[in-house]
């Protein structure tokens, strides 16, 4: 195939912002290997210079393949001495190796790895990975076939495909994201011999927590232990977005330099951000010594771009992993952030039946006794657990209704009466009180964390959830009395690391997360649209109150019309106005139909509101002069008065334009995986002989599918669209790293 064409020499894409970037991080970062635990933050390990020595590098100029850089063992490995190779073309070596990086460097991309297979002089069988270096040339990572313990790889490549497959099938049917992690710990220990394997996941602050563990029955379980981001430094987590599977065979290999250092002709520093053979931070290999462990496997888990959380794999002995299982290994990661992502949509998804039963609640509770706010805290569970909060505070009318544990009275209102001076947008989020405000500090035992949500445009009304001060003990193997703390980088371990968190939390709650806020929003939007409604009825039944309620219902986003019982408007608010200027705001509801793109089916929809007193639901769309029509859902209903008499109607609409582009989006989506699922089929391109379907595929597509669903059933229209796209670009990738991984095995001996 041709090589693409951003690929080409001289017309790669250079990132500059991201140069400049990282041109501003090195002058101001230790070199690797020489910081310590004040500035690992910023260490530049993607610039090692060394690799582990259980393989060889070779850095090649790409017209010619001369080698220009190579580790110093290459002799050991490709048996010919690294004076003998430098400067030399690589065909020197022998065997096929030149010919097989010559097949697949044209069909490499940037940021793309690619496994090579071949053979050198003296009979030595070899496997690898080659990609582009950013900076130009090949960079070629390769393995002796030999070196590796048959225990490395578990299953023959058949089995190891159907291991795939039901690894696969076992994560689309999990419920629950600790469900899914459960799976993926007990699903990789029997792919891979790993004495440990475990869930990591990270908070928004960093922070991260042991969620699922499978281990050897010998060993100490750490489920449930949190350790602070420093752990983990944000250079190595911009790492593990880039390169998803990372090895470590020996935790106590000596590194092997790669010479010379700098790359000829620019002077620069090798980037090793994609080698797989890259030496590790010194100080990570000791936390992993102090530890006892001696072997990793780390898959990254991303999610909407950004580091969700991590499977890590340890060992406490050396253990190789050939390519087959790292490929393997990374697309599982994909599928899981898949299911992670349609998973953790479906629980917002809940939220809709929630809100749907907290309205019935309303309504009830209003008709009955006149006051909502009771069957609102009726279940407080509800309230509570959609956002993991510990208390919740309503504070409306000048009086406050709460459930959970909460502050005193008088402290609710101070905080409250804060609340209304900062929040912004009808929102306000905190996840430590005493520090943005050392004047509430008393209440951070049960209100460290604010998320408050205001239902009101005109009033200091707010409904408040509150998190208490993060509390965690964890039970340690050993000594408890044993010092855990210490300047020592020799000291490093989970225990340290524990305190260290322990310590940087105190005073603080678990931060609200983007999907507590948007169930927080979603809560309060449904509680203010049922308060517009009740003030609807009110001004209705109490003339005295319009001034009042005519502001609310002004307020409100979504275009309301209210007419009287005889189907006269009396009133439509901005939102309305927005969308039809042009409109009539006197005259009966039949004038209106003329504003939609079918005014028959809009008169019908208000004749039969006001003449047969029946209520209707469907979509319409609006026909506004100039503008695209905008597809509405119209809900028409009867105000019941106190005798059940209609007293007068309400008219809501609601703009579909998102939910339409998401149903676009859904198809397109479908459409993609049914013409990967046709073309996998097909022998031959054009060919119409079809061959066996694949089980690894299927499920990865079935997954795929099922993951669509949740995501289109669950999200809101604007959010399942960027959803679904990045849900159809993760599953491209998938098949495209099973389908290399099978046409890899498939040529194994």
């Amino acid at each position: 195939g041709r090589r693409k064409q951003e690929n080409k020499i001289g017309a790669r894409p250079v990132h500059f912002r991201r140069d400049e970037e990282m041109l501003k991080n090195t002058l101001e970062s230790p070199a690797f290997g020489q910081a310590d635990l004040t500035n690992c933050e910023r260490e530049l390990i993607h610039f090692a210079g060394s690799i582990q020595p259980h393989g060889a590098l070779l850095v090649m100029r790409e017209s010619d393949l001369t080698v220009l850089q190579a580790s110093a063992n290459v002799e050991q490995v490709l048996g010919v001495a690294h004076e003998a190779l430098l400067n030399r073309p690589a065909s020197v070596l022998g065997g096929n190796l030149d010919g097989q990086v010559r097949a697949v460097q044209p069909e490499l991309a940037a940021e793309e790895r690619r496994p090579v297979r071949c053979h050198v002089a003296g009979g030595r069988e070899l496997e690898g990975i080659m990609h582009l270096h950013p900076g130009g040339g090949l960079v070629l990572e390769i393995e002796l076939l030999s070196a590796f313990d048959p225990r490395a790889i578990t299953a023959s490549n058949q089995q190891l495909q159907q291991k795939i497959a039901h690894a696969v099938q076992q994560f689309s049917n999990a419920l629950s994201i600790a469900s899914l992690a459960d799976d993926v710990v007990r699903c990789f220990r029997e792919i891979i011999p790993y004495d440990r394997v475990m869930v990591y996941k990270f908070d928004p602050d960093g922070h991260g927590e042991i969620i699922a563990e499978a281990r050897d029955d010998k060993l100490d379980s750490l489920l449930g232990h949190r350790y602070p981001a420093t752990d983990i430094p944000q250079r190595a987590r911009e790492l593990y977005i880039r390169n998803r599977a990372r090895v470590l065979v020996d935790a106590g290999y000596e590194p092997v330099p790669v010479l010379p250092r700098l790359r000829p002709g620019s002077g620069d520093e090798l980037d090793m951000s994609l080698s797989y053979l890259r030496s590790m931070s010194p100080l990570h290999i000791q936390y992993l010594k102090n530890m006892g462990v001696t072997a990793t496997l780390v898959v990254s888990l991303v999610r909407e771009g950004r580091l969700w959380g991590l499977v890590a794999c340890h060992h406490y002995a050396p253990l190789p992993v050939r390519y087959a299982v790292r490929a393997a290994s990374e697309l599982l990661g994909e599928v899981i952030a898949t299911r992670i992502a349609a998973l953790e949509n479906y629980v917002q998804g809940q939220v809709d039946v929630l809100l749907r039963r907290l309205e019935l609640r309303l309504i009830d509770a209003t008709s009955s006794d006149g006051d909502w706010r009771n069957a609102l805290f009726q279940q407080p569970r509800a309230l509570l657990q959609p956002l993991e909060a510990t208390g919740v505070a309503l504070v409306y009318d000048g009086e406050i209704t709460t459930a959970g544990e909460v502050p005193s009275t008088p402290e609710l209102r101070a905080l409250a009466r804060w609340i209304a001076t900062e929040a912004k947008d009808g929102l306000f989020t905190c996840a430590s009180i005493e520090r943005a405000n050392p004047a509430l500090a008393s209440i951070t035992p049960t209100a460290s964390g604010v998320l408050a949500v205001r239902l009101s445009p005109s009033q200091p009304d707010f409904l408040i959830w509150l998190r208490g001060e993060q509390v965690s003990e964890v039970t340690w193997a050993g000594d408890p009395a044993k010092p855990v703390l210490s300047n020592d980088p020799l000291t490093l371990s989970p225990r340290r690391s524990f305190a260290a968190w322990s310590e940087i939390v105190r005073g603080t709650a678990i931060r609200w997360s983007r999907a507590d806020i948007v169930l927080a929003r979603s809560i309060g939007h449904s509680i203010t649209d049922f308060m517009l409604q009740v003030q609807v009825v009110r001004l209705l039944i109490a003339q005295h109150q319009l001034s009042q309620v005519r502001h609310e219902v002004a307020g409100s986003p979504e275009p309301v019309i209210i007419a009287g019982p005889e189907g006269q408007v009396l009133f439509v608010n901005e939102a309305f106005l927005r969308v039809l200027p042009a409109a009539s705001t006197q005259g009966p509801l039949e004038d209106l139909a003329s504003h939609f793109t079918e005014p028959q089916a809009a008169a019908a929809v208000f004749r039969t509101l006001v003449a047969e007193r029946r209520s209707w639901r469907g979509e319409l769309a609006v026909a506004a002069a100039g503008r695209t029509p905008l597809p509405v859902r119209m809900l028409a209903d009867i105000v019941p008065g106190p005798s059940g008499e209609a007293i007068g109607f309400i008219i809501i609409l609601t703009d579909l334009t998102h939910s339409r582009n998401a149903a676009a989006a859904r198809q397109h989506f479908e459409n993609a995986i049914a013409e990967t699922q046709r073309a996998e089929q097909l022998l031959e391109p054009g060919s119409r002989l079809l061959r066996e379907p694949d089980e690894v595929l299927t499920a990865i597509l079935a997954n795929a599918n099922l993951a669509a669903m949740e995501i289109t059933d669950a999200a809101a229209g604007a959010a399942a669209v960027p959803l679904l796209e990045e849900l159809e670009a993760s599953t491209k990738r998938a098949a495209a790293l099973y389908r290399q991984l099978r046409d890899y095995t498939s040529r194994a001996p």
